[in-house]
This record gives structure tokens, sequence and C-alpha cells, in this order.
């Protein structure tokens, strides 16, 4: 099975996949990260079939989320309210379609409804952990095939397809997500491989090197994860020609 390959160019993948891959390509000091992180739950909620809840929690310990309600959830109570003879609400349509609310104690109160939790660790370009993705469910076959791709995408033995290509159901939305993390995945690598070249060649500390990387990037125009790649190939180069002398 081939994997999400990071040669794909990046305005062609699916909107969840550019959220979570651009969100690892984000520096940590520009403004807006907040706004970024709601709209990958918006995204998640929006396009995981079965996923009743996507939050977004960046202090744990303070127990208050960023939640997006699902398209699923949101169909059940329109339709509800229909048979009630109620007026429904305009739903919107389109990308990221959800929206967030700030809300307090809310694993909790997902715990005490019962539901199912898959965590994702979200990144920037640093590679500091600054918040996780925490998908709430109650149908496990929904649940457990999220679980098995966010695994195999640490670790390429634990990939869920078997030799005939069959594995367990995932809708395109779940596949988004395990895509979109996995690349997430591959451009932290990127720019920690980079981070190492240059703390090795500057002998400089992992602050002072990102704050380099960081510079050349700026300096240059383009993204982390590219300035990283130009600094590997350089020194890939310097090993090729010194090998030679």
């Amino acid at each position: 099975m081939t994997r999400p390959s990071a040669r794909i160019p990046i305005d062609l993948r699916q909107p969840l996949v550019k959220a979570l891959a651009g969100l690892a390509d984000t520096p940590d000091d520009v403004p807006g990260l907040d706004a970024d992180l709601q709209k990958v739950a918006r995204l998640a909620a929006d396009r995981i079939t079965g996923i009743a809840y996507a939050a977004i929690s960046r202090r744990p310990g303070d127990g208050c989320c960023t939640v997006a309600v699902g398209g699923d959830l949101v169909q059940t109570v329109e339709e509800a309210s229909g048979a009630a003879g109620e007026e429904k609400a305009p739903r919107h349509t389109g990308d990221a379609a959800a929206t967030t609310t700030a809300w307090p104690g809310f694993r909790e109160k997902a715990a005490d409804w019962g539901l199912g939790m898959v965590s994702v660790p979200l990144f920037t370009g640093s590679g500091a952990t600054i918040a996780t993705l925490d998908l709430y469910g109650r149908d496990a076959a929904v649940m457990a095939p999220l679980t098995a791709g966010i695994c195999a995408a640490y670790d390429p033995d634990l990939w869920w397809l078997d030799e005939s290509g069959d594995g367990p159901s995932m809708d395109s939305g779940g596949a988004e997500l395990v895509a979109g993390f996995a690349e997430a995945l591959s451009v932290r690598s990127t720019i920690q491989l980079a981070l190492t070249l240059i703390g090795k060649g500057e002998r400089v500390d992992a602050r002072c090197a990102y704050l380099t990387l960081r510079m050349r990037a700026a300096g240059e125009g383009v993204l982390l994860r590219s300035a990283a790649s130009a600094v590997i190939a350089s020194s890939l180069g310097n090993q090729s020609a010194g090998d030679t002398t």
C-alpha cells in the first residue's frame, strides 16, 4: 500500500490534508494559529462520517475545548426537529461548514455521554505539539479504523491493510485525516532533520537552529519545509563532494 506522497502538489490535496500539513509547516510565532486550529476542528467534524464532535484542546489541564459539531449529529437534530414540526435552522454547505464554540469541561461531559475518543496531536513548525484534535463518536466501527490509521502513520509496520488491500471500513473523511496526519509527520521529520544539521554545522542549540531556519525561510519567501529541504540537499551535496576528494 503506497502512503500519501509528499510529491503531490499541496493545492491538489483535500482540505483536511492541507490544513494538517500546513499547520506542521507554520512558524510558531505567526498570528492566526487559533483560527487554523479551529479550521482543523471544523473540517474534521464536517468531513468524517460518524464523528459527533471534533474538539481542539490546547491546555488539557483547564478542561476547556474548542468544539465543532459533526454533520451527522446536526442532521439527526434537524430531522428530530422536523418530525416535531419545528422549523429547521439553515445549514451551511461546503468545506468547514461546522461552527466551533468554547466548551469548558467538555472531555468530562463526553465521557459521561459514553462517547469514544481518538486523539491526534497537532504541531507547528518547531515540532512542538501545541494542541490535540480529539474526535468523539459512539460507533466503535467508525472509531477503530481511525485509531489504526493514526497509529500506522507513526509506524509503517502497523499499517492496517492486508496483502489484498482490504481493511477496516473508513470513509473518505477518515482517510483524509490519516493522510493529513501522515503528511504532517513527514513535514515535521524534514524540518527536524534540517534543525539537527544546522545545529551541528553552526554549533548551536535547537532553539537557535529553529530561529536560523525560520529566518532563512522568511528571507527566501518559502515555507519552512522548503527551506529545510534546501538545508538537507546542501548537506548531502557537501557530503558527496567530500567523499570524492
